[in-house]
Formats: C-alpha cells, structure tokens, sequence
C-alpha cells in the first residue's frame, strides 16, 4: 500500500522557517520525482519544487526560488522542503507527490497535505 505522509506544517511568523517532510513507504522510491505542491484557498494547486530522482536534479516555483530548497533522502524515502524566509503568500495546504512510471504507466501518488500559516 502506497503511503505519503507530510508532517512539519504549522505557524510561522512572517520572516520565519519550517521544514517540511513526506515520509513515504510501498513504492520504489528512488525511482520517483518527487514534487511538493501547495493548494491556498480559492486558487489552484501550484508546484513548488520538484526533484528527480538519480542526480535529484531540482526545480522550483518562481515565486519561492532562493527561499525553498527541496531534497531527497532515497535511503528514509523521504523528501524534504526547507522554507525559509516565509511569507503570508505562502499560506497554504502544502501536499507531496510522487510520480514515477511502472511498465510504461504513469502513477501518482499523493498525501493528505500538511497546513502551512504564516501570519503575526
């Protein structure tokens, strides 16, 4: 059973950080780009970072460049997003996927998400 939990949401201070985490279980995990993706009430899910998987090549959101930086532990099949420099634009449910491919199919997973507030 695939799993992708995100934990490490919370209240922050404008100017502040987090880290969040998606510890992931039932899937090759190596094998997945991993991507973080955050939903702010009425407005569409957006990605913020992705990172693949062999070199963990990564990409991120114009909007978050030079504050998030995303990584990946293939060891704990765990993907992390450090945020730095949090803003109140950055309020929103942020949720991990995983995307990989399995006899020329693509799957996607995802997990519940994890609430990110940022305000004074």
């Amino acid at each position: 059973q695939v799993q992708l939990v995100e934990s490490g949401g919370g209240l922050v201070e404008p100017g502040g950080s987090l880290r969040l985490s998606c510890a992931t279980s039932g899937f090759f995990f190596s094998n997945a780009v991993m991507n973080w993706y955050r939903q702010a009430p009425g407005k569409e899910r957006e990605l913020v970072a992705a990172i693949t998987n062999g070199r963990g090549s990564t990409n991120y959101a114009d909007s978050v460049k030079g504050r998030f930086t995303i990584s990946r532990d293939n060891a704990k099949s765990t993907v992390y997003l450090q945020m730095n420099s949090l803003q109140p634009e950055d309020t929103a449910m942020y949720y991990c996927n995983a995307v990989r491919t399995s006899w020329g199919n693509l799957l996607d997973y995802w997990g519940q998400g994890t609430q990110v507030t940022v305000s004074s």
